[in-house]
């Protein structure tokens, strides 16, 4: 007899479509834990190495980007398809894959990606007598900024700061998004030069 384990019904994989302010990207958003934290794939060579998901989404003609958070996977496509044409496509896909319960990032992902940052500097780039307004930036931006930008299918990153220039990274749907940019400049640049007198303007490099 099975195991009341293999018995019990799992709740169905649901799974909705978000627009993002990219008209480019577009969230799928599904009932199940995917990934805790944030797993950035723009090229096929990454995806490769770190998650099956996004390596059979990269094998779609029309995929051109994965950014893989929490519950959700946010697809930015190539220009020239419609999303009236892949949406269906893609959504059937992610759901069926899910339901299947294939690994969709490969465990140690985060632990690399942090390694990576380290290398190249990414988060460390201020000066000892900086770290106090760092510490107050990145707490901002990690309280206020990245929750609505989650919700929006994106993510931003503290990358540096340097006389009064805050740096960070734009992921997700909010790499190469339009309105990215206003965001920056209207929202974030001024809550932080509000809250943080230091702060004289923010930048942003895509992730």
């Amino acid at each position: 007899m099975e195991s009341t384990e293999n018995t019990q019904a799992k709740s169905p994989v649901l799974l909705y479509t978000e627009q993002t302010p990219n008209p480019e990207s577009l969230k799928f958003v599904t009932n199940r834990m995917l990934f805790r934290g944030t797993a950035d794939f723009r090229e096929e060579d990454l995806a490769r190495e770190w998650s099956p998901l996004a390596t059979e989404l990269f094998a779609l003609p029309y995929v051109k980007g994965v950014y893989i958070s929490n519950n959700f996977v946010t697809v930015t496509k190539e220009f020239n398809y419609g999303w009236e044409d892949i949406m269906l496509k893609l959504k059937d896909f992610i759901k069926k894959y899910v339901e299947e319960e294939k690994e969709i990032v490969t465990e140690g992902f985060a632990e690399a990606m942090l390694k990576i940052e380290a290398e190249r500097g990414a988060g460390y780039e201020y000066s000892d007598e900086d770290a106090e307004i760092v510490n107050r930036v990145r707490d901002l931006i990690d309280t206020y900024v990245k929750p609505a930008v989650e919700m929006d299918g994106g993510n931003i990153e503290f990358k540096s700061y340097d006389k009064g220039t805050v740096c960070v990274v734009m992921q997700g749907s909010c790499s190469g998004c339009p309105s990215s940019t206003v965001t920056l400049k209207a929202g974030i640049e001024g809550m932080l030069k509000r809250m943080i007198p230091e702060v004289k303007e923010v930048v942003s490099e895509m992730g």
